[in-house]
This record gives structure tokens, sequence and C-alpha cells, in this order.
């Protein structure tokens, strides 16, 4: 299956605070680990990946600060904040409800 670069919308937001869970990451690591989690369905592009990484940061729910990466080179590592933790809580039960909802939709139900 070829990798998809189109995602509902809002849905780049959730993968990316998803990403960052578990610790500081830059932004190429973000994109890898959203293809590799999704055994390479979802690939996001550089294009999509900084504009959302800008407008998290705008709403307060990343932070960055700059480091360095595992070859050495200046990056920028991305990482949640508390109001990114409860972000992402309500994000994923949205989620979880919306997603439920369209199951019962295609079950015809």
């Amino acid at each position: 299956m070829a990798p998809s670069s189109e995602l509902l919308q809002g849905t780049l937001d959730l993968l990316i605070l998803k990403s960052l869970a578990p610790g500081p990451m830059h932004g190429w690591g973000i994109a890898r680990r959203i293809q590799q989690v999704s055994r390479e369905a979802l690939e996001v592009g550089q294009g999509s990946l900084y504009p959302a990484l800008h407008r998290l940061e705008y709403r307060g729910w990343v932070k960055a600060e700059w480091g360095d990466s595992e070859n050495n080179r200046r990056a920028k590592f991305y990482s949640l904040t508390k109001k990114g933790v409860k972000q992402l809580e309500s994000e994923i039960a949205e989620w979880e409800r919306l997603t439920a909802a369209i199951a019962l939709v295609l079950k015809g139900v």
C-alpha cells in the first residue's frame, strides 16, 4: 500500500501530540515515528509537519528547544506542555467518539 499524505483535518495534530507523548523529538523524528508506527501507511511531509508544529507551539501545546540531533546537527526538539498533555487526552477521547460513530454508520446500525 502506498503511503497516504491525506489525513482528516485535525488528525495530524493528534498524531504529532501522540508521537511526542514519550518525550522530546525533532521534526524529522516525529515524521519518521508516525511513518513507522503506521507501518508505512502514513507519510507526513515537511510542508505539512512544520506548519502544524508551529501551530501547536502557538497554541501552547508544545514547546521547542534547540539541541543536537543524533548526527550532531542543530535541531529544534519539540515536547508536550502540560496544556498539550490535556489536549492530547481530549483529542484521543474525541477521536474514539468519532470513530465509534463512523463504525455505526458503516455497519448500518
